[in-house]
Parts: structure tokens; C-alpha cells; sequence
């Protein structure tokens, strides 16, 4: 039985539930133990679930943090890319995870892009031609208790704006000048 707050008015499309069916099997979303519970219609909710299992479990016998981690990886992005659409560049910049309390049970993490941040991404978009957001994701027991919190830094950017900027803020050249010690 489904926790209450993974419970949504939202539905899932047949288009969302075959992407959510591949991102299953996909080898390197698979090897984190991570399993895609629900992927709403509008790309704007995702349900993950995490066991304690052989993949996921550490050398203390709770669930590995690196598996967190890992199975909350590209979600804010992909669901940006999905709804923004190709006039968009979406990248996960940075990521912190802080950890609460062990994981000994399944874990749960709810996944949501909200109207408002929506408007406020397109906005600053449109005015400044790029933004950076942080979303926090929460790892939760059946009972609601927050076993870790991973912050993720993602940056937007209108495309034109993005590919006219890129060579600014990236270096394309991999320095092998470097001192052996």
C-alpha cells in the first residue's frame, strides 16, 4: 500500500508510463536500486521508491547513501527539458546531500515542479537569459520521517542565449600542463 503522500490527483499518461518503463530498465538508473513508481502526464511529478536490497545495501546493513544520491540523479532536469521544451538548455550544475537518519526500511521520494517556479524560471529566463533554481528532494519512510535531503543546483537557459555564452562560463581545452609530484 502507497504512503498517503505519494498519493496525487495527477495521472499518468500512456507516453510517461512507457518513458517511465524504459528509465526502469535503463542499466545505469537500474544499478542504483531506484525504481520509478509513477511519472505524471504532465511531466510535473515523479514518484521514486528505494529498497533495502543486495543493490542497496552497505557495509552497516542500511541503505547506501551513493544509491540516494544516484536514483534522484537526472529527474529535475529531465522534467525541465520535458516541460520548458527544445527552446531550452537544462543541466544539472551541483548536488549536497545531507543525511538524517538511516535508511533501514523502503525509502520514498516525491519529485514536483510547481506552476510558480515554472513562471519564475520562464521570467528570469526571458529577462536575463538564464537562471539557476535549487530543488530539494526528501527521502522518506511510509511514515513521512526524513531519512535524507539531497539539494540540487540545476541551471536554465534560453538555447540562443546558451549557445552564444557557452565558451564563457566552460573551458573546451583540457590543460595537460599540470606538475607531477
Amino acid at each position: 500500500m502507497k504512503p498517503d503522500f505519494l498519493k496525487t490527483g495527477k495521472k499518468e499518461s500512456l507516453k510517461t508510463w512507457w518513458f517511465r518503463m524504459l528509465m526502469n530498465w535503463y542499466p545505469m538508473y537500474f544499478g542504483t536500486g531506484g525504481k520509478i513508481l509513477f511519472w505524471a502526464a504532465d511531466n510535473s511529478e515523479i514518484h521514486l521508491r528505494l529498497r533495502l536490497s543486495l543493490w542497496t545495501y552497505n557495509y552497516v546493513g542500511t541503505i547506501f547513501g551513493g544509491s540516494m544520491f544516484a536514483a534522484s540523479d537526472p529527474f529535475y532536469m529531465v522534467m525541465l527539458l520535458r516541460i520548458l521544451g527544445d527552446k531550452y538548455v537544462v543541466w544539472d550544475k551541483e548536488a549536497s546531500i545531507r543525511f538524517k537518519k538511516p535508511g533501514k526500511q523502503t525509502l520514498y521520494a516525491v519529485f514536483k515542479v510547481e506552476e510558480n517556479v515554472l513562471d519564475q524560471v520562464k521570467k528570469l529566463v526571458s529577462e536575463q537569459g538564464q537562471t539557476t533554481y535549487d530543488f530539494v528532494i526528501q527521502w522518506l519512510d511510509k511514515n513521512g520521517v526524513v531519512h535524507a535531503e539531497i539539494k540540487r543546483h540545476c541551471y536554465i537557459a534560453d538555447k540562443d542565449f546558451y549557445r552564444k555564452h557557452k565558451g564563457t562560463t566552460q573551458s573546451s581545452k583540457l590543460d595537460l600542463n599540470f606538475k607531477r609530484s
